[in-house]
């Protein structure tokens, strides 16, 4: 068996609706088995995440993260993502870490905004300003072509670069562009909650995409008290992310109240139930999504 490369040059052939479409089938083959594992020299760290789904094969996620390297002019974050046969265990491809990293966060939620938000929605506000706020704007123009966006940032100047460079416009007060989107994305590394739920206007659909650690949220309890509750997988979320650990420590949340994942798509409890309700999905992540979007970008480049 031939090794396939695939590298960036991939992402002229895809498409961010039928990336959605492959996340929701591949939920719908058995559940997948997923493992990290952390070692750390000093400041760096090699981070490996792994999932083996049947039907679909294994992946095994690897990246390095030398802090240091951008002084030296080398990227900081390094990796590939290593596809091996569902068949026979061998080694199929090796995909490109950066466009499988970004395809996969905000596709899962993407996928989560075609079943939670309501159509054609008026403003989307992205907070935060970086890498993964610019595709999610990608992303979410795909499915919603003529909703208009708005920026949040903390650095005033970093929100006028990204509305430059996406159309988007700057909002200078949190709570005022809260209370006037239809969507709201949170892709920050905040560590005390930038959103309050007594912000949240009736029919909002909130993700929340840049916690990702127990020490970190970006949305109060009172956004999980007001809001029907959904995760893109209970395993990566409930116990590991502060967004979801908190208010369930508090009992603003309980388990009961986590509505469903994306392995209840298929059942149709992934969904929302009313117009005016508020909807909440936390996006974990996990290697399972890096496996089902490594696939979908394979067949999209060998197509």
């Amino acid at each position: 068996m031939s090794i396939t490369l695939v590298g960036p040059e991939a992402e002229a052939k895809l498409n961010w609706l039928d990336l959605t479409d492959a996340l929701a089938a591949g939920h719908a083959l058995p559940r997948a088995q997923v493992g990290d594992t952390l070692l750390q020299q000093g400041g760096d760290t090699l981070l490996t995440r792994s999932a083996w789904i049947p039907g679909m094969g294994v992946a095994v996620k690897a990246a390095t993260i030398y802090p240091d390297n951008p002084k030296r002019g080398i990227a900081a974050v390094n990796g590939a993502v290593n596809l091996f046969a569902d068949q026979d265990g061998r080694l199929e491809a090796l995909v490109d870490f950066t466009l499988v990293t970004k395809w996969k966060t905000a596709g899962d939620s993407l996928l989560a905004a075609r079943r939670l938000a309501n159509p054609d929605p008026d403003h989307i506000l992205i907070v935060g300003a970086g890498a993964v706020a610019r595709s999610m704007v990608e992303a979410y123009r795909a499915a919603f072509p003529r909703s208009g966006f708005l920026v949040w940032a903390r650095s005033p100047d970093a929100a006028r670069i990204f509305a430059d460079a996406t159309g988007a416009t700057p909002a200078p007060d949190l709570q005022t562009a809260v209370g006037r989107a239809s969507i709201i994305a949170t892709t920050t590394m905040a560590t005390a909650p930038l959103i309050q739920g007594a912000w949240l206007a009736p029919g909002t659909h909130l993700d929340l995409i840049g916690a990702y650690r127990p020490d970190m949220r970006e949305a109060d309890s009172a956004c999980f008290a007001r809001a029907r509750v959904y995760v893109d997988l209970r395993a990566t979320t409930l116990d590991h992310i502060g967004d979801l650990m908190v208010p369930l420590a508090e009992g603003a949340l309980t388990r009961a109240d986590v509505v469903a994942d994306f392995y209840d798509l298929s059942s149709g409890h992934f969904a929302r139930q009313h117009p005016d309700e508020i909807t909440l999905c936390k996006n974990g992540g996990g290697a399972h999504l890096d496996l089902m979007t490594a696939r979908y970008i394979l067949r999209a480049a060998q197509a």
